[in-house]
């Protein structure tokens, strides 16, 4: 009862925002709202106000439909099913429903769509008859994949309205956690062209860190959101793994704390440890350098086009945006992933061969501090890196990463937004 009362609050927000945009005024030709394969509510809410809903996801639809939805959807609407099946050309059709859209053929989309929205209960049909909409056929909906076909292929079954762009990367600008940086970047016409971390006078341990013993190989270890969705249980002995990796490696790291207070108070408590002398001063504006100076915290964040070319190895969960910037950076990859997509990046990159294989969760966040686990972890997390920075790897990473440098994701995806839809 209360999923249902979260998810029918949610709906009436989202119906309350479109509304407030849409409902007030006529709607424009080249109108559209763009939704992602999360956002599903915005497909129905496209239908009402009767406006031309767009998908865009930079990472292959993270589901399947289920071995006997085509079985139970013929038998449950055979009427609709033949309807989809003899689509003619550019309009929705079997394919496109199998690709992603069988979802919202779900009960309980059905009654939000037919008590509140007022549309029919199942999509494509009408809302009196129940019949399929054979008079007006909706045309295709068009679908861009901000990935590059030289890392996931565009096979011939994918419906003929899904177009792959290339990755999508946000402007350095947006990436910024120091406003001081950000406002150097915005003096400095050259920093996009050189790739290099505006100099501000904040993050002064930060820059020397990154030029310190260059001869030691720099991995970037980055979490995004594990911490905070609850898969970091036991900051200590995480920590407790870097510690060692860090002692019988010859490797620096460079970690982002992603703002996850647990962790960020291993971190103070570790420095503590170390130092006497330690102040407990915030995270907020420089890092804390642990473990004999090979372990570099930083709360806050760098663009990963600036930072992976740094790098010799970039550790990650295997969120899409954390590896288009690894791909494009041209450094291999270590990948630990946690939930949806990241499983399907982390053995895609292995197949690829610019990543080992995918490491396992309890190699890298440990549940527990006995020194058996922690040793076994770090054990395993040393070996990936070891295997990551092979030269059959790195020669691999450098050779994607010419592959893709000169495609640009975001130009793709507006021109065909401009002609498929305001054309």
């Amino acid at each position: 009862m209360q999923k249902r009362n979260v998810t029918n609050a949610h709906r009436q927000e989202c119906l309350s925002a479109v509304e407030s945009i849409f409902g007030l005024e006529e709607v424009i030709a080249g109108d559209f709202i763009l939704i992602n394969f999360f956002a599903l509510e915005g497909w129905n809410l496209a239908e009402l106000f009767q406006i031309r809903c767009v998908v865009a996801a930079p990472y292959v639809v993270p589901y399947s439909a289920p071995s006997s939805f085509e079985r139970h959807f013929r038998k449950e609407f055979p009427l609709l099913y033949d309807y989809l099946q003899e689509a003619p050309s550019g309009k929705v059709c079997w394919k496109d429903v199998m690709h992603w859209m069988w979802p919202l053929f779900a009960e309980s989309w059905g009654y939000w769509r037919s008590d509140v929205l007022h549309l029919s209960s199942i999509p494509f049909t009408d809302p009196v008859t129940s019949l399929p909409k054979w008079h007006d056929r909706d045309p295709s909906p068009l679908l861009l994949y901000g990935f590059s076909e030289d890392i996931v292929e565009h096979p011939d079954y994918w419906p003929s309205n899904v177009h792959v762009c290339g990755f999508w990367f946000f402007p350095i600008e947006w990436q910024f956690s120091c406003q001081q940086c950000l406002q150097v970047a915005a003096l400095d016409s050259e920093v996009h062209s050189k790739t290099e971390y505006p100099k501000c006078s904040v993050h002064v341990q930060l820059h020397s860190f990154l030029k310190t013993d260059t001869s030691m190989p720099l991995v970037f270890i980055g979490l995004s959101s594990i911490g905070s969705m609850g898969f970091m249980r036991n900051p200590q002995a995480f920590l407790a793994v870097l510690q060692i990796v860090a002692r019988i490696t010859n490797y620096r790291f460079i970690l982002f704390t992603a703002g996850h207070e647990p962790l960020q108070t291993a971190v103070l408590a570790a420095a503590a440890d170390e130092s006497s002398s330690f102040s407990q001063r915030q995270f907020g504006e420089d890092g804390i350098i642990l473990f004999n100076g090979q372990l570099f915290c930083f709360a806050g964040s760098i663009p990963y086009l600036c930072l992976f070319p740094k790098c010799a190895v970039a550790v990650h969960h295997g969120g899409s945006g954390s590896t288009a910037a690894a791909l494009k950076a041209g450094i291999p990859q270590v990948i630990c992933p946690f939930l949806l997509d990241q499983f399907y990046w982390a053995e895609r990159m292995f197949w690829l061969g610019v990543a080992p294989e995918p490491l396992k969760r309890c190699h890298l966040l440990p549940e527990s501090t006995d020194g058996m686990c922690i040793m076994e972890a770090a054990d395993a997390f040393s070996g990936s890196i070891h295997t990551a920075l092979s030269s059959t790897v790195q020669a691999r990473a450098s050779e994607i990463s010419s592959q893709i440098a000169q495609q640009d994701g975001v130009s793709e995806a507006v021109k065909i937004l401009e002609r498929e839809i305001c054309n």
